[in-house]
């Protein structure tokens, strides 16, 4: 019988080498995170597993397709879910400036708008945070982080935008986040940090990791 204290999960087939668990529900959950990584962990020491890769609520796992297959792999994930002790991680702390509004933040006002605040509530709400990598992916050092106030949560822009300049800060839907490069996206821009999250001459070359907590102080030439 499935376990009613552990999210219920479904897994699916990410090509002939990989699959995804994926155990999200409609909110962000640190104890269904804190059992990814545990199964992260474990399956890690297993010699057949190439890589793991954490995403919110979410685990991949690519596997050397000559020494398992999917119902295998499918098996194991199952067992380690069921028995995995969730595993905390202790990250640093960091602090990051950021210029909110004006040129570096084009969205601050109309998101603002949405949540029925004013932009220097948004401010408040967003400084006053604690948030917590939970995930690094999509592009290069792209930090997924969790504890977004739930008065700041908004979707993203129904046209994205081609370019969003590396360092700024967004909000899209109920996560928060920071460019580590300019790309295009849809998120909403609210400011603009110069911490830099990924350099490819680094060792190694991201500059968060997971568990790491992040505040945002807001720079004295914010505009709110």
């Amino acid at each position: 019988m499935p376990d009613e204290r552990r999210p219920p999960f479904n897994i699916h087939l990410s090509g002939t080498d990989a699959v995804l668990l994926d155990a999200a529900g409609t909110v962000f959950s640190d104890d269904c995170q804190r059992l990814i990584w545990a199964v992260a962990d474990a399956l890690n020491a297993m010699p057949f597993v190439r890589d793991c890769v954490p995403g919110m609520n979410n685990l991949l796992v690519v596997f050397d397709a000559d020494q398992t297959s999917h119902p295998a792999v499918n098996a194991i994930l199952a067992e380690l879910w069921a028995t995995a002790e969730p595993k905390s991680i202790v990250g640093r702390e960091i602090v990051a400036t950021v210029r909110y509004g004006g040129d570096e933040g084009p969205d601050l006002a109309s998101l603002a708008d949405h949540c029925g605040l004013s932009p220097r509530e948004v401010i408040r709400l967003h400084t006053s945070s604690t948030f917590t990598v939970v995930a690094i992916g999509g592009m290069p050092g792209f930090p997924f982080l969790a504890g977004l106030d739930s008065r700041l949560h908004c979707p993203r822009r129904s046209v994205p935008r081609l370019s969003l300049d590396k360092g700024s800060v967004i909000i899209g839907g109920a996560q928060a986040s920071i460019m580590p490069c300019t790309a295009p996206g849809g998120w909403n821009i609210i400011g603009r940090t110069g911490f830099s999250l990924f350099d490819s001459a680094q060792d190694p070359p991201t500059a968060l990791r997971l568990g790491d907590t992040v505040r945002f102080v807001a720079d004295e030439g914010s505009h709110d």
